[in-house]
């Protein structure tokens, strides 16, 4: 398929190059345990309870995106009302290791004493059972369950995300608690960077967001099929809120974004009329500097845009000036 395509496909997203029917994976190995936890701190009432919380996400946010290869730690919130029936913000911990829970609970010690992981917490296992674990599936269920293609009930829901590239003041985690109370339906989390993913070269795969990068916040809002019109504007507004919220903390010029939660707030294609320079205003904030690659490797494969969507990559034809020698004057196309 050539060395440009194949890079492009691996993380340039789908619907932009063609439809891939086969693939090979490369293994890795995993030892025979590994061990989990989810843990939850549910912010009560009064000045003394939100500074202590405020004092624990300060030092999540300094180690999470730096511990060791073998340890995962990240976090959600979200409302939960308290047994006075008033909202709290509840932060949830979760945390994966590649090893048994004693190994955990000491790096948790040396790493993040501040959230006191007792070996209760934790749950040894082996890697298909923590699949099943972190899809929700914690009681005993076995791995033929993710093979169940029983369609759901039909919901929606909105996601929008953000890059830090600096650790969130306590006055901005403040205003998240505020606000992650105001909607019942809201969430959001946070997921460490780090670790491999800033080892590998900004430019190797389409996915930018290597080294500097420290975490990606998810703000996720969901609702059922059967809500009316201004039910789902409430939703969407409270996402969009969120987001907002969060512009003097995250990432910037451009403020970066993740493909695979696409975002059509962002901007689109106008049907057969969308320009390079146009989508340029979305696609750096999901490739950043790979995105003018991923339009060349477009023109090459789709020129005519086949593979066409409100995000799909559009075709760069970069014109130079010929090479000494050649016959034809003026420009040619370098694709």
């Amino acid at each position: 398929m050539g060395e440009d395509l194949f890079w492009a496909i691996r993380g340039g997203g789908g619907g932009s190059f063609g439809i891939v029917v086969s693939w090979t994976v490369s293994l890795v190995p995993v030892p025979s345990v590994v061990s989990a936890f989810t843990v939850r701190r549910l912010l009560r009432h009064g000045d003394e309870d939100e500074e202590a919380m405020l004092r624990l996400l300060t030092k999540w946010q300094l180690v999470a995106h730096a511990l060791p290869d073998d340890l995962f730690v990240k976090l959600e919130m979200e409302p939960k009302v308290d047994d006075g029936g008033k909202r709290r913000p509840l932060v949830v911990f979760k945390s994966f290791f590649l090893g048994n829970c004693s190994g955990m609970v000491t790096q948790m010690g040396i790493h993040l004493p501040e959230l006191d992981i007792k070996p209760s917490d934790c749950r040894e296992m082996n890697w298909i059972q923590s699949m099943l674990y972190f899809y929700g599936y914690t009681n005993g269920q076995p791995a033929e369950v993710f093979l169940d293609r029983t369609l759901q009930p039909k919901e929606y829901y909105k996601i929008k995300l953000d890059y830090l590239t600096s650790p969130i003041p306590a006055t901005g985690l403040s205003m998240l608690f505020t606000k992650i109370v105001e909607h019942q339906g809201g969430s959001i989390d946070i997921d460490p960077q780090g670790g491999r993913m800033s080892e590998i070269p900004e430019s190797d795969t389409p996915y930018a967001h290597r080294r500097g990068y420290l975490y990606n916040f998810q703000y996720y809002v969901k609702w059922g099929s059967d809500k009316n019109v201004s039910y789902e504007e409430k939703h969407l507004g409270w996402v969009r809120g969120v987001h907002e919220l969060m512009t003097p903390y995250v990432s910037n010029r451009p403020r970066a974004a993740y493909i695979n939660f696409r975002d059509l707030d962002l901007g689109q294609n106008v049907e057969g009329n969308t320009s390079y320079e146009e989508a340029k205003v979305w696609g750096r904030m999901y490739f950043r500097g790979n995105f003018r690659r991923l339009a060349m490797v477009k023109a090459e494969v789709d020129p005519d845009q086949v593979f066409w969507s409100e995000q799909s990559i559009p075709p760069l034809v970069v014109a130079r000036r010929k090479r000494k020698g050649q016959r034809h004057g003026g420009l040619v196309l370098e694709i």
